[in-house]
């Protein structure tokens, strides 16, 4: 696989990771494991943006820390890289959490976006830094 290639998700694709305090992975789902190519135990431990597409402009992602670190609800079309390269897109939802311990965490659902929303979020991004 090349950086040109894109995994496509299906409808029934749902993507949940959560992230300790810091962006680092502490749960992965299986479909996460699949459409990324890694192994939970290779995610485990691991600084979220293992997965940050370098097309993505860092301002979507300091937006998403500013929302989510102030207790509300993120949302966003993001083009995440998979292991070997590749490339997938996601419509992400984060939010923050706690554990059952009190722990802050944060929580990321992601779904297949529509073409529509791709293609906005390629416009948009272009205009980012």
């Amino acid at each position: 696989m090349n950086n040109n290639d894109e995994v496509i998700l299906d409808q029934n694709t749902m993507i949940v990771s959560e992230t300790d305090e810091k962006g680092n992975i502490i749960y992965a789902n299986s479909d996460f494991c699949k459409i990324a190519g890694y192994t939970k135990e290779e995610l485990i431990g691991q600084a979220h943006n293992i997965v940050r597409h370098p097309d993505m402009p860092k301002a979507a992602f300091k937006d998403l820390w500013e929302t989510v670190q102030a207790g509300n609800i993120w949302n966003g079309i993001v083009k995440n890289k998979t292991k070997e390269g590749g490339f997938y897109w996601v419509n992400a939802t984060a939010y923050p959490s706690k554990s059952l311990d009190g722990k802050l965490r944060y929580i990321s659902v992601r779904v297949k976006p529509t073409d529509a929303e791709i293609n906005d979020a390629i416009a948009l991004y272009k205009t980012l830094d």
